[in-house]
């Protein structure tokens, strides 16, 4: 390691000599920059120095100075017109004009093994650029992503280091893996938490089939391609970004103060039959105890990056290093990460070119307990943090029963959780020209990761149910060890009007992941690096481990065909082989695509017309697999439980039992999906217009299958493939990109997502899926899955009203004056599990996103709102009820208190008869508007930044999520969830507002 970093030193230091001789060899180059049809002035015109990221813009009179070495190159880019390179030739005036372009059709596209012009792509693919994702303050590169893309869903997390779920056009699978998959630099992941945002170039979306079929059985929930920052040609450019700033919970819960509290609970015990004396002979008992003021905090962030590339005609290097720390908004709660990433490419000579990118990150993270914020909202308020004695205040003193019988604090003060992450990952490849026409290249990747979670209980008595007798250290450890080698050859060659590009490839794939869980009793704690299990009681030690290991083959072909760049063709096959699946009929599988493009505006009868600038016509159809099905599902395996001990003559002999049943086979998940876009530019392609609509159909998808309890098994069910699945919608994407005389440029993109998601059918017949029952107290399942309907919706009583009275509720058994009154849908005069009817939809219909970008002088300001629409939550916190839980100020003031009070809130007694029972009123309406982020920046002028030996320095301010605006009672209606338990809001990390000042410096 030692060795290691002294090479990375005489690497910076040798970059910093470089760039101290360039700069005493600038001169200040001065000019203006024009419109080549018009000849008006043009400000905002970008100007860099090329192979690096040094310049400057053009002012509102088109003017504009730099420093630049006497034998640069300058490059000049503005939105709609061509690029123009210039060389300096020790120039110090040096006026340019600039031509009109279709910069959007030439622009180049990330696909699957390559990369096409955007006018050439016959599939839907999304794109982001680097810049975009580095002006918000999110610490994960996906969650960048919202709002960016259409079609594209991200619910975030609020637990620091924690991924956000991402879905791409809809629910796809119920027991397979839902994330898509990541390409980074050509090597597979499933999550990209690792990654640097600050290190990303681009990001491209693969959401049709056609696009995604390239990568066989692991593109079924979309693929998202990754290119990082590489070094460019020229002098070393030192590039510094970072921020600190804070992070605050937006829209917190109001909860019932200690007299409210004592009011309700008094109220529930005065509606039991018979009536219960009142647990507080006086309520008023002022505020108490806030226990989200308590337990959350205004929480610091602070993330630093430092990057330097450059290069030479032969090689180019790009080196960064990152640093994050950030707070979570809970007490104790922390998470660091340290990112470095190497690239280097070296042209040996003119055919061959080899490179690598390797990167490291290590985390740490002090976790906060799972249950924390389902405790605070449960805590009862007349409860004190501490006793004037500097004890624990204790629930149990208050005889408040089981629902609220914690205390937050106590519960965080001894939780003692750590987790480690070391991941070392890239790829090395070589690249050969041959035959003027082809190219082979050869890459070697891999993945390598550690996690450790280290939790450790020390023997304490908070409160008499908060305590342990015994001190307990827990170590889990998960091994990754995943490698990918690929083999490519494209033919490429263009001639009179037609081009081929014809692509074919091997992949060899290994992936292998050892996992290992011990615990010790009795182990003392004297410090954190004392802690090992050998020093627990040797009789209360247990291990267990366990292991996965899978292998892919794969061979794939594309060929790509244009002619006149009007007509345009795609095909591709992939055919891969799963380990996982071995023994069956099903190893291989086979996933074509075909895809077909018409520019209309290249048509000869379209050169007189003046509406469009570029009118284009795609359509595609292609099939993808989703391999994560559960791993070995085929393979039976016996249960060796401790309840199956049997001791004969005081020797104790393991015995095992099959008690679960298994499918005679199970195979890959196969998506078979057709896309039809429409592309449209307008006014010289300043106004650009997509629309698309796609109809994805999940075949073969696993479901449940009821079983017999008579069969003996642990589960009522056995898993198969027997369903199918449906997703389809229409996505809509306007990009208007402008300037104006006066100076100001700037873009606003706003963009549409309409899915709809259904279960087409199943085997079965009408046997459904019940989930949901996560955090709920009544018994019942709150989720459904069926036939007709969509993945996971919520199931259960339709709320008609409220019963004023005992008379009124006499004719319904089991019901009393305040209860809840439901439909009795199926009309036999009772309420009973056959009236339960779909309540919502945690699917989201709608998902949107409007982003803008604006510059004026030395000013930009960037501003994306992001927002979803048409999707239901479960407020599973309010209905999860033991007794004596804390209920909202909400409830409180609205709740029924006798006849004529209120005929939608319950009384108190939520705990009773079928209260807290799935019902319509704990569902509620999960749309949100959001302003995702904001930013405002400032560069200083060259003249200012040259004289202190810089290229740039920007200051900026950032906001993100500082508005949120909503109907739902909770603190965020993003909630995810897996896709049979998604919506339901028990225990959620809630998100916050992040507001950071930043600064950007290049030498």
């Amino acid at each position: 390691m030692k060795r290691i970093f002294t090479r990375i030193s005489v690497l910076a230091a040798f970059c910093l000599l470089t760039i101290n001789v360039a700069l005493a060899q600038n001169i200040t180059v001065k000019g203006k920059v024009i419109d080549g049809g018009d000849k008006t002035s043009l400000p905002g015109v970008t100007i860099l120095i090329k192979g690096t990221q040094n310049g400057t813009q053009t002012d509102e009179n088109g003017n504009y100075s730099i420093s630049a070495p006497a034998n640069a190159t300058l490059v000049f880019n503005f939105v709609g017109y061509t690029a123009l390179e210039q060389a300096v030739n020790n120039q110090t005036t040096l006026n340019v004009s600039l031509a009109s372009s279709t910069q959007q059709l030439e622009q180049v596209v990330v696909v699957g093994y390559g990369t096409q012009r955007k006018i050439d792509v016959t599939g839907s693919v999304g794109t982001v650029k680097g810049e975009d994702i580095s002006k918000q303050a999110s610490v994960n590169p996906v969650s960048a992503l919202q709002g960016k893309v259409a079609g594209v869903s991200i619910t975030n997390n609020g637990t620091p280091g924690s991924s956000p779920q991402i879905t791409i056009r809809g629910t796809s699978t119920i027991y397979g893996k839902t994330g898509p998959l990541y390409v980074v630099d050509g090597v597979w992941y499933d999550d990209i938490n690792f990654l640097n945002p600050a290190d990303i170039a681009n990001i491209s979306i693969l959401k049709d089939a056609s696009s995604q079929s390239i990568y066989g059985i692991r593109a079924a929930n979309g693929v998202v391609l990754v290119t990082t920052v590489k070094g460019k040609k020229g002098t070393a450019v030192i590039n510094y970004n970072g921020s600190v700033g804070l992070q605050k919970v937006t829209n917190q819960v109001e909860m019932a103060n200690a007299s409210e509290y004592a009011t309700l609970v008094n109220e529930a015990y005065g509606l039991q039959t018979p009536p219960i004396a009142p647990l507080f002979a006086n309520t008023n008992l002022g505020t108490g105890t806030d226990w989200y003021n308590q337990v959350l905090r205004t929480a610091m962030v602070n993330n630093q990056q430092l990057s330097i590339s450059g290069g030479s005609e032969k090689s180019t290097y790009n080196f960064s290093l990152g640093y994050l720390d950030q707070d979570g908004i809970v007490k104790n709660n922390n998470y660091k990460r340290y990112t470095v990433r190497l690239a280097n490419d070296f042209q040996i000579f003119e055919p061959l070119k080899i490179g690598y990118n390797v990167a490291g990150t290590y985390s740490k993270s002090k976790d906060a307990p799972t249950t924390i914020f389902r405790a605070m909202y449960a805590a009862s308020p007349v409860v004190p943090v501490f006793n004037a004695d500097g004890s624990y205040g204790d629930p149990n003193a208050f005889n408040l029963g089981n629902g609220s019988n914690m205390n937050p604090q106590a519960t965080l003060d001894f939780f003692n959780q750590n987790t480690t992450k070391y991941k070392i990952n890239g790829n090395v490849y070589a690249e050969l020209k041959f035959l003027k026409n082809f190219t082979f290249k050869t890459s070697i990747g891999g993945d390598f990761g550690q996690e450790e979670v280290r939790g450790y209980v020390p023997k304490y008595e908070a409160t008499k149910t908060q305590l342990s007798t015994v001190s307990k250290l827990d170590i889990d450890r998960i091994e990754n060890r995943n490698w990918l080698v690929e083999n490519t050859l494209t033919f490429d060659k263009k001639w009179n009007d037609h081009s081929l590009t014809i692509l074919a490839g091997q992949t060899a794939q290994r992936n292998k992941m050892y996992t290992i869980n011990a615990d010790a009793q009795n182990v003392p704690y004297t410090s954190e690096g004392d802690l090992y299990l050998a020093l627990g009681d040797a009789a209360a030690r247990s291990i267990i481990d366990k292991g996965e290991l899978s292998t892919f083959s794969s061979y794939f072909a594309r060929v790509n065909y244009g002619y006149k760049n009007k007509y345009l063709l795609n095909a591709s096959i992939r055919r891969d082989g799963a380990s996982q699946f071995f023994g069956s009929d099903n190893v291989w599988g086979n996933f074509p695509s075909i895809g077909a493009g018409w520019v209309i505006s290249n048509e000869e009868f379209m050169k007189n017309q003046k509406i469009f600038s570029n009118l284009k016509l795609r359509g595609s159809w292609g099939k993808v697999g989703n391999a994560g099905v559960p791993f070995n599902p085929s393979t039976q395996t016996v249960d060796q439980s401790a309840a199956l001990i049997a001791i004969f003559g005081g020797i104790p002999y393991t015995g095992a039992s099959i008690r679960t049943l298994v499918p005679p086979t199970l195979f890959w998940e196969r998506s078979a999906g057709t896309d039809i876009g429409l592309e449209m530019g307008f006014l010289k392609n300043r106004l650009n217009v997509e629309l698309d609509y796609y109809n994805r159909k999940t075949e073969q998808a696993i479901f449940d299958i009821p079983v017999l309890g008579s069969l003996g098994t642990v589960n009522s069910s056995i898993i198969a493939n027997q369903a199918d699945i449906q997703n389809r919608g229409f996505e809509f994407l306007a990009t208007w990109a402008d300037k104006t005389s006066g100076g100001l440029t700037y873009s606003i993109s706003g963009n549409l997502g309409i899915n709809d998601n259904k279960v087409l059918n199943v085997t079965s017949g009408a046997n459904p899926i019940y989930k949901g029952g996560e955090g709920l107290t009544s018994g019942y399942r709150s989720t459904r899955t069926v036939n007709n309907r969509a993945i996971g919706e919520f199931y259960g009583y339709q709320v008609t009203g409220i019963f004023q009275t005992d008379a009124e509720a006499a004719a319904w058994p089991g019901f009393k004056k305040g209860d809840f009154k439901y439909a009795d849908v199926n009309g036999d005069g009772k309420i009973d599990l056959s009236d339960r009817i779909v309540l919502g939809n945690p699917n989201p219909k709608f998902t949107y996103g409007l982003n803008t970008n604006f510059a004026y002088k030395n000013f930009d300001l960037t501003l994306d709102i992001q927002g979803v629409a048409g999707v239901d939550v479960f407020n599973a916190n309010l209905s999860s009820r033991f007794g004596n839980e804390n209920f909202t100020k909400d409830f409180f003031d609205n709740r029924w208190t006798g006849p004529g009070t209120s005929n939608t809130y319950p009384s108190a007694d939520l705990a009773g008869g079928l209260n807290n029972a799935p019902n319509s009123f704990y569902v509620e309406k999960g749309d949100y508007i959001r302003l995702r982020n904001i930013q405002l920046g400032y560069s200083l002028p060259s003249a200012i930044v040259n004289k202190w030996k810089m290229q740039r320095l920007r200051v900026f301010l950032n906001a993100q999520n500082a508005v949120n605006i909503f109907g739902y009672k909770g603190f965020s209606p993003e909630v995810g969830g897996t896709p049979t338990n998604a919506g339901i809001d028990t225990n959620v990390y809630p998100l916050f507002a992040t507001y950071n000042f930043g600064v950007n410096v290049t030498f």
